[in-house]
């Protein structure tokens, strides 16, 4: 049997762009027990322990895309830019621009065969196990779910097929010719943007978002979490907390002491650092393999 894979670009009228794609399987459920409920899951912290980007950068190195001093300083670099450049207004136009500067030039399936290969190694053993499990409740329910990421919609699509999830909203990267420009079509899917892409796919999909749910770990995606009828707060940030609290949400924590504060260091200060190590480092390799 074929495998399906759709991809929706969806632009509203305000000119926001959004992307979903559906996990990969052997067929689509033709009918399901309630086609009006959804549930949406943030994956950096709220699914995975960490961001995805860093395991992501670290799967790369393993694999000689860039070396351990390459890494280091670049790394450096984007500390530095961070705290010059933090909470000024130029920040999300160059982070736009960074974004997807790494995979420019690459083929879209050989990204998505890499996103793959690291899972399996280095994301999967950190998926939250609680969290997983209420993903679950909403499938075992006739319920879909979908990731929501800032990471480019065909790699969102490989964690929610290797999941076994509906499919994953993401940014969308432009391609041409099957290879991604290093462009992106419209805004990073991050803070407001995902309100209004949960809200372009319900739309589409005929969902209902008051009787949907959002989970996510951060602050930023307060959007998100306001615009549908269940929110919950997973492993939060004190300022998501603390909004949680004061608005009746549902708080769930799979962290524990110690680990809490370990995990919390990659999944923010080495993300950033190694997304700027990621975009440089593959710039680098790409300079070094045309020059043999």
């Amino acid at each position: 049997m074929p495998r399906i894979r759709r991809m929706t670009v969806s632009t509203d009228v305000h000119g926001h762009t959004a992307g979903w794609a559906e996990a990969e399987g052997d067929q689509l459920v033709p009918v399901l027990p309630d086609p009006h409920a959804a549930a949406f899951f943030d994956v950096d912290n709220t699914m995975m322990q960490g961001a995805s980007i860093y395991w992501l950068a670290r799967g790369l190195a393993a694999r000689k895309y860039f070396t351990t001093t390459d890494l280091a300083r670049f790394a450096w670099q984007q500390a530095r830019f961070r705290l010059l450049a933090s909470e000024h207004a130029g920040d999300m136009s160059q982070a736009k621009e960074a974004a997807l500067a790494f995979i420019e030039g690459w083929r879209v399936e050989e990204v998505e065969r890499l996103t793959e290969e690291i899972f399996d190694e280095l994301m999967a053993p950190r998926i939250w196990a609680g969290t997983r499990r209420l993903a679950q409740r909403h499938l075992d329910a006739g319920e879909r779910v979908w990731l929501v990421s800032a990471a480019p919609v065909e790699i969102g699509r490989v964690i929610a097929t290797r999941l076994g999830l509906t499919g994953a909203i993401g940014t969308v990267a432009e391609v041409a010719d099957g290879a991604y420009t290093g462009r992106l079509v419209g805004d990073l899917m991050h803070g407001p943007a995902k309100a209004e892409a949960i809200s372009q796919l319900a739309e589409v999909e005929g969902l209902d978002l008051s009787r949907c749910a959002a989970y996510s770990d951060s602050v930023n995606d307060l959007p998100m979490l306001s615009a549908v009828g269940r929110a919950v707060a997973i492993n939060p940030d004190a300022t998501l907390l603390r909004q949680a609290r004061e608005r009746g949400w549902e708080v769930r924590d799979f962290r524990t002491g110690r680990r809490a504060v370990k995990i919390a260091v990659p999944s923010t200060a080495a993300a950033g650092l190694l997304a700027g190590a990621v975009t440089a480092g593959l710039a680098l390799h790409k300079r070094r393999r045309a020059t043999l």
